[in-house]
């Protein structure tokens, strides 16, 4: 049986991809700090591994990493998707406080998943598996507003191409999905945030989240021989060809 980490499980991307690797059989391990929802995922599903788990904390990490290899036995594949979109706005109206922490979950604690998966990865037998990592659109062209999301979303394009370097020896492949408005709690708020603005402003196109979903399960579905090194997928309408 395939085995998957899903990093954010709780809510949006995160819980949908963790739904359909389960219909799809694999054995999922369920990350994110609100444990009430991803044992309310899990229930009736003994492939489903509830992991209470803040990713910024390295400890918490490896014992979580511990708990769930003790059960699955290897690790095949890491999504690796905990993230925040932080505060909006102008470079001169954004707290420093907020950009840390955007920096702190975007960033290090994608480093710290992709650290520990590597690290099985590299060690088990056979040799190898697979990390996904959850970029965005605004990791090639950014909305306005979001210098804080933008910012971390280009460091993790520059750590997939490193991982996919560093893992080639190894039989690790690590890739990228760059998911543009999917129906989330996060798009919903920015959809929100923008009609608090100006009441006429219309509605931003969104795709249905389990597209994307579908679309991980694609990347990891494939032999290591083959990669998809950065797939993009979008909602159709979304002025992200052609941006002036």
């Amino acid at each position: 049986m395939k085995s998957i980490l899903i990093t954010g499980a709780s809510s949006g991307i995160g819980r949908c991809t963790a739904e359909v690797f389960l219909k799809a059989g694999w054995r999922v391990g369920l990350i994110a700090r609100r444990a009430d929802r991803l044992h309310e995922i899990a229930q009736g599903n003994a492939r489903a591994i509830p992991l209470p788990c803040d990713v910024t904390d390295p400890d918490m990490m490896k014992e979580t990493f511990a708990d769930f290899l003790q059960t699955a036995g290897r690790l095949d594949a890491l999504f690796n998707n905990a993230g925040i979109f932080g505060p909006s706005g102008p470079i001169d109206k954004v707290p420093l406080a907020g950009f840390d922490e955007v920096m702190t979950i975007n960033i290090r604690g994608m480093f710290i998943a992709a650290q520990l998966a590597f690290a099985q990865m590299r060690a088990q037998t056979p040799q190898g598996g697979r990390i996904i990592n959850n970029g965005s659109l605004s990791a090639h062209n950014p909305r306005p507003g979001s210098i804080c999301y933008t910012t971390s979303k280009h460091a993790i394009t520059g750590m997939t191409r490193a991982l996919s370097l560093d893992g080639r020896p190894f039989d690790i492949a690590c890739g990228q999905i760059d998911i543009g408005n999917a129906r989330t709690e996060l798009v919903d708020d920015l959809n929100a945030h923008a009609q608090a603005a100006d009441p006429g402003a219309p509605l931003m196109p969104m795709m249905e989240v389990a597209d994307a979903a579908r679309s991980v399960l694609h990347m990891a579905q494939m032999p290591l021989s083959a990669n998809v090194q950065f797939m993009t997928v979008m909602a159709t309408k979304m002025p992200y060809i052609g941006r002036g």
